[in-house]
């Protein structure tokens, strides 16, 4: 199962997932004069090349390039493919959240065409009816979904910490069903192939949500940039696995940092994960 596999990935290589969230404009000049496609590619490319031995999954956040249009999907669809082709997982960060045939749509385009991702990332709050269409493919074993659990926004409190008639947060409703929907989904190493987002920005409750979901592998945005700390993030792993935690601008931006970072964008984005491996890893 692929949950099996990303769990392998983070054991072998850690818990890094890189985000690939590229803003063209603001690309070094030698990726800005090849155009949108190939720049955002060879862009894309070059950190890949530089991290794929430290990094457990790779996360294109799809509006990075539907800005750019068809040129900008058409680098989406090659950095998919590459990764694809150096046998490196893939998170398409799409959050969809339709229902029917739509989601019915939008799990075909994601999970099946030349967009297609390993794992793709949910929006559950227009109702459970939106997570149930994207089901058949994890029951293939080959495809993975994250679904918006507690997010790391500040405006998560509008409606995610909503309290319910029990007292407790809507986000604890939403995932009490999701765990029981993944069940049906669980991989030789005890976790569902229908995992949840966590925000590591927000650690009062971290502790109880790890020892509640027990089977859910948490997608982990928030690290660096969104203010989560290490300290924060190690209440979400277990032994330092059943999780993987995202970094975009840290890595892909390091190189900004350096007077000789735009001759080494790759290098530097090597620099920013070893380093958050390190503060993660060490924190006491």
């Amino acid at each position: 199962m692929i949950i099996d596999k990303l769990y392998e990935r983070v054991a072998e290589k850690g818990f890094v997932c890189v985000g690939l969230d590229p803003v063209f404009d603001n690309l070094p000049e030698k990726y800005k004069e090849l155009g949108v496609t190939k720049g955002l590619f060879k862009f894309n490319k070059e950190i890949i090349d530089a991290t794929k031995d430290l990094v457990a999954i790779y996360k294109p956040q799809i509006a990075f390039y539907e800005a750019y249009g068809l040129d900008g999907l058409k680098a989406y669809k090659k950095t998919v493919k590459y990764l694809k082709k150096q046998d490196l997982l893939s998170i398409g960060d799409i959050k969809r959240g339709d229902i029917s045939s739509t989601a019915k749509m939008y799990a075909k385009g994601h999970f099946e065409s030349e967009l297609a991702t390993d794992f793709i990332t949910l929006n559950p709050y227009m109702g459970f009816d939106s997570v149930e269409p994207y089901l058949p493919y994890l029951e293939s074993g080959d495809k993975g979904v994250f679904v918006l659990l507690r997010t790391s926004n500040p405006g998560a409190k509008d409606i995610e910490y909503m309290i319910q008639e029990d007292g407790r947060p809507l986000y604890y409703t939403i995932g009490d069903k999701l765990e029981e929907m993944g069940k049906a989904f669980i991989g030789d190493h005890g976790y569902s192939a229908l995992g949840m987002v966590v925000g590591g920005t927000h650690s009062e409750e971290a502790v109880e949500i790890r020892e509640k979901y027990k089977t859910t592998f948490f997608l982990i945005p928030g690290y660096g940039a969104q203010g989560g700390k290490a300290e924060d993030i190690r209440n979400y792993l277990n032994n330092f696995n059943g999780g993987i935690v995202n970094s975009s601008r840290g890595i892909i931006n390091n190189y900004k940092n350096y007077p000789d970072g735009e001759e080494k964008v790759g290098h530097y984005a090597r620099m920013a994960v070893e380093a958050m491996k390190k503060d993660i890893f060490d924190y006491e």
